[in-house]
């Protein structure tokens, strides 16, 4: 059975100057909760690498509920909720605190054969590990009605030291880019950047980031959700490819008033 409970802390670094975690740092927290899933199943990292294959996201939809404060010990819920073809699979992720859901995500997992990154299908072995578990519905976006607001373009140059195990970046970084180049443009217009907080991000990942290559992060308004943007975001490659689309909800949290 695939249905996994573990233990999580974020670790300091993950918290900004208003004491909240960062979007991307969440993600690597849904990261953690994904790997250490398999991890107790059978699979860890080095089994993948042992047996020449991998799995790459491509598709992930997040919804933030309670920033996790630092310190408190959180509890991952994780199981793998569909799988097609022998390649193509679903897992969700729940995360709880003491004061109740912090944050919840539908992964869509591709199976690769590495080092090519070329689709396939898994193994007799890790498919009986991953067996599909039915529980709660996949993650919903925010609905939202459509406002429309200005573009904007973000260029940056990909850090070697960005690569993953997969030797592109790791697609928490796609989140870090996205609200960089959101707090940029709240920097510009002499607010400020660390009132920004997730709410919601839903990703589909199309083409990996690779050093030292130029890449550029395009950001629209394209809705409100009550008080929350929406906005419609778009990374792409130095050739102009897209490597991820999307968009993501967010929110700016005013000091309290003493």
């Amino acid at each position: 059975m695939s249905r996994v409970q573990l233990a999580l802390r974020l670790p300091r670094e993950a918290f900004s100057p208003a004491e909240t975690p960062r979007g991307g740092d969440l993600w690597r927290l849904l990261q953690d909760a994904a790997v250490r899933g398999s991890s107790a199943v059978g699979w860890p990292p080095e089994r993948y690498v042992a047996e020449g294959c991998a799995f790459v996201v491509r598709r992930m939809t997040v919804r933030h509920h309670l920033a996790p404060r630092f310190g408190e010990a959180l509890t991952a819920d994780t199981w793998v909720s569909s799988m097609r073809r022998d390649t193509f699979t679903t897992r969700e992720i729940r995360i709880h605190g003491p004061r109740g859901l912090c944050l919840a995500a539908t992964q869509s997992w591709v199976h690769v054969s590495a080092p090519s990154l070329r689709p396939g299908r898994a193994n007799q072995a890790l498919l009986q590990a991953l067996s599909v578990v039915e529980a709660d519905e996949p993650v919903p976006f925010p609905d939202h009605e459509p406002a429309e607001g200005p573009a904007a373009a973000f260029p940056f140059r990909c850090w070697h030291t960005w690569m993953d195990p997969l030797a592109h970046a790791n697609h928490p970084a796609y989140i870090d880019w996205i609200d960089e180049a959101l707090s940029a443009r709240m920097a510009e217009a002499g607010l400020e950047p660390q009132q920004l907080q997730p709410v919601a991000d839903e990703l589909t990942f199309r083409s990996g980031v690779v050093a030292p290559e130029q890449v550029t992060v395009h950001t629209r308004l394209e809705g409100l959700a009550g008080a929350d943007a929406v906005v419609a975001v778009r990374i792409e490659g130095g050739d102009g490819r897209v490597c991820a689309d999307g968009r993501v909800v967010r929110r700016a949290v005013l000091p309290a008033v003493s």
